[in-house]
């Protein structure tokens, strides 16, 4: 899969970034993650910590946390 999602259900930075991502067009996978922070060991091995959201564009190499710097990223980069 080309652009991956790691995020938490009811996380506000997390649906801004999804909402963002269907507002681009932009088809991707979604991975929904434990609510306990100890348990994001999969985020942890992608990104090299545990918060959400993060994504990861397989075809561009970029591993991305942090809301604000990923909404950037879908407008320069992702959006058509």
């Amino acid at each position: 899969m080309g652009i991956e999602l790691y995020a938490l259900d009811g996380c506000p930075y997390c649906e801004a970034v999804h909402d963002a991502l269907s507002t681009a067009g932009v088809d991707y996978e979604t991975h929904w993650v434990d609510a306990l922070h100890s348990e994001r060991d999969e985020v942890k091995r992608v990104s090299g910590q545990r918060g959400v959201p993060v994504l990861v564009d397989d075809e561009q190499g970029v591993t991305m946390p942090e809301s604000e710097n990923i909404l950037q990223y879908i407008n320069r980069t992702l959006a058509q």
